[in-house]
């Protein structure tokens, strides 16, 4: 089946728009959480140029951001761009496990090969490479986790709708989870 970006954007937003007062929206530009405002009567999951990519892990980061984060621009993250130091990388990396995690999971539901990011390309090599092996196994084992002890709700809603819309149930397995598929 066709993944197509305005199939998730339906998806995510018949789920999420009147129970959650969220909507998914397709940005020009950089990815970004807006709170409701005056302007804008739904929280906005705005994720960058359309890709299908971009929309999965900034709705991953929603999905784990508590009711108080979610009243926040960018649930109240702070983001450093690329060339972070060794010390701030991993403050990021910290922050970053879990949403990339949910994202794994929601990128197999789909039927999407998903690509762990340090979003740090600029940095030291050595440590950039480092870094990429240690945050892989991070995130492999918190999505074992989530697998053993269960999604947080909204991603766990999310995930059942796209297992049911793309018919991938049979094919949704722990062995999917493990770091030689990264």
């Amino acid at each position: 089946m066709l993944l197509k970006i305005e199939d998730l954007i339906r998806l995510f937003n018949r789920l999420f728009q009147e129970s959650e007062n969220t909507i998914l929206v397709a940005g020009d530009d950089e990815p970004i959480y807006l709170p409701a405002d005056d302007q804008h009567p739904h929280h906005r999951v705005i994720f960058a140029h359309g890709f299908y990519e971009s929309a999965l892990h900034e709705i991953s980061h929603w999905c784990i951001a508590g009711k108080e984060r979610r009243q926040l621009v960018d649930f109240g993250y702070w983001y450093e761009p690329d060339g972070r130091s060794a010390e701030r990388q991993r403050e990021f990396e910290q922050v970053e496990v879990k949403p990339q995690a949910v994202e794994w999971l929601l990128s197999e539901a789909c039927g999407r090969k998903f690509h762990v990011s340090t979003d740090n390309l600029d940095g030291d090599p050595a440590e950039v490479q480092a870094g990429l092996q240690r945050f892989s196994e991070n995130v492999v084992q918190q999505a074992q986790t989530y697998l053993s002890q269960g999604l947080p709700p909204r991603a766990e809603v999310l995930k059942q709708a796209l297992l049911d819309y793309y018919q991938r149930h049979h094919q949704f397995s722990a062995e999917l989870f493990e770091l030689e598929r990264l």
